[in-house]
């Protein structure tokens, strides 16, 4: 793992554990490694773990950010793919849970993670959401995976203090693990009212290629 430890080591408890998960179930399978569908086609992928948000919520599967991305890749990086195991109303624990399993079977070369908006949204608290979060940076670089860290904001329902917490474990993790960060998912669109669904959560359809090139703004260089 690269993250600076003068700055993490108060949060390298939270991913040795993942880590020596995932190494030991990478030890199981290697006999099996040569078979891998992505070994075999050379390809290297990249690996999105978000919410509603990177799942098209509302929208065709061909028309969220997340496969307009993929098509960008396709013609501008050769060599890579996507996969996309974002699930709508998922939360960073459901993301902490879920991540030993898709980095050990997808092997990415990159992982986007987008989460903690539905923590924010629900009022969780701010130390979970931070702790899931590094558990995910850290099983991501025990694979030895370059992470982009995508931010997200929220309106003040819960305070002040807690709308800038949130903002700030971004900020705090991306320094801590040394990783990529894309502060607000959202910026190019957020004061457009008609950029969303009647939800006015979901971006709409035409909304997307717009989040799409906001995100390639980070992901590019780490392609290279």
């Amino acid at each position: 793992m690269t993250f600076r430890y003068a700055a993490s080591k108060a949060w390298l408890q939270y991913a040795i554990g993942p880590c020596l998960l995932i190494a030991a179930l990478l030890l199981q399978a290697q006999p099996v490694r040569a078979a891998a569908p992505q070994a075999e086609a050379g390809s290297r992928t990249v690996l999105v773990m978000g919410d509603s948000l990177s799942a098209a919520y509302g929208l065709g599967a061909s028309e969220g950010w997340v496969s307009l991305l993929a098509e960008r890749i396709a013609t501008r990086a050769p060599g890579w793919r996507v996969v996309n195991a974002s699930i709508s109303g998922e939360t960073t624990a459901g993301g902490a849970a879920r991540i030993v399993d898709e980095v050990v079977r997808h092997r990415p070369s990159v992982v986007v993670i987008e989460l903690g908006a539905n923590d924010g949204l629900r009022g969780l608290p701010l130390r979970d959401t931070r702790v899931n979060l590094a558990r995910m940076i850290g099983a991501s670089q025990a694979v030895g995976a370059k992470v982009l860290l995508v931010g997200m904001r929220i309106p003040p329902n819960y305070g002040a203090e807690y709308t800038r917490g949130f903002e700030r474990n971004y900020t705090a993790l991306a320094e801590q693990f040394d990783v990529a960060l894309l502060p607000f998912l959202l910026q190019p669109i957020a004061t457009d009212r008609a950029a969303f669904q009647n939800d006015n959560l979901h971006p709409v359809a035409g909304a997307q290629p717009k989040l799409r090139d906001h995100v390639w703004t980070a992901l590019e260089p780490l392609l290279k």
